[in-house]
């Protein structure tokens, strides 16, 4: 028998979608899990699919869109006892809608759950990986990384920051053991479209086949594992990301625009 203990990763928003899709794929290729999100039972249910699979999942209720709450739950984790070698930043939100017209509290929660906890919570784990001189850090962004989005301006913003950070934090930590890679999916068959009501969106009401969370989350690990920078789940992703880094802008606007319009 091999007494080795399991490497442990905690995953943001795990409760479901592509959160709970990571959360299995991590378990299936042993590791441990800390599940970290708002919907505790639904994270108590996945911890025990997860202990089928051979993993022991800890869960921890935590709300990201509150100051102070990526800090509270790396605080938790620590006086567990518990070292992670691998944090994913899944958590995130979206709000549908012209910018102006959109709940300033609902865009402040975007920005607190997407940009400042994803980056407090990196900025207190990493240097306890750095220091053992080995970790993995996957930020979830979004193909919505690679260009503005109007109707929604505040998420595609939030995950251009995304992809930024997890860039520049892969090329600084290159020699330290510590990899950090940026899955950047596209449109997934999750609820994510009818929590940012954008449900009538044409883009959610013409997408048929969306990928579903469960490829998502493997194409994400196996990246990850290989120690890759950026993963774009799918061809026409990768093309969309392409096209949205490097097309003008006055073509990509009004086709996003179009996209996210009801």
């Amino acid at each position: 028998m091999n007494d080795a203990p399991r490497p442990l990763a905690l995953v943001t928003g795990a409760s479901g979608g592509i959160g709970a899709a990571l959360a299995r794929e991590l378990a299936l290729h042993g590791h441990d899990l800390v599940l970290a999100a708002r919907g505790v039972e639904e994270m108590r249910a996945l911890a025990v699919e997860l202990g089928e699979l051979g993993a022991t999942a800890t869960v921890i209720a935590a709300d990201l869109s509150k100051p102070g709450a990526a800090a509270a739950l790396a605080e938790d984790i620590a006086s567990r006892g518990l070292m992670l070698d691998v944090l994913v930043n899944n958590a995130g939100l979206g709000a549908a809608g012209r910018f102006d017209r959109i709940d300033p509290d609902r865009i402040a929660e975007i920005l607190q759950v997407n940009i400042v906890a994803l980056t407090e919570l990196t900025r207190l784990v990493l240097p306890g990986m750095v220091a053992r001189g080995h970790g993995r850090v996957m930020m979830v962004a979004s193909v919505a990384a690679f260009q503005p989005g109007p109707r929604m301006a505040a998420y595609f913003a939030s995950k251009a920051y995304v992809l930024s950070l997890g860039e520049a934090l892969a090329y600084e930590l290159r020699a330290t053991g510590v990899t950090v890679t940026t899955l950047c999916p596209g449109a997934t068959a999750t609820k994510f479209f009818e929590v940012a009501g954008a449900n009538h969106s044409v883009m959610a009401r013409r997408l048929r086949r969306m990928m579903g969370a469960d490829r998502v989350a493997r194409l994400g690990y196996r990246g990850m594992a290989a120690g890759r920078r950026i993963v774009v789940t799918g061809t026409m992703n990768r093309v969309l990301a392409l096209t949205g880094r490097y097309a003008p802008r006055r073509l990509t606007l009004p086709v996003t625009d179009l996209l996210m319009s009801d």
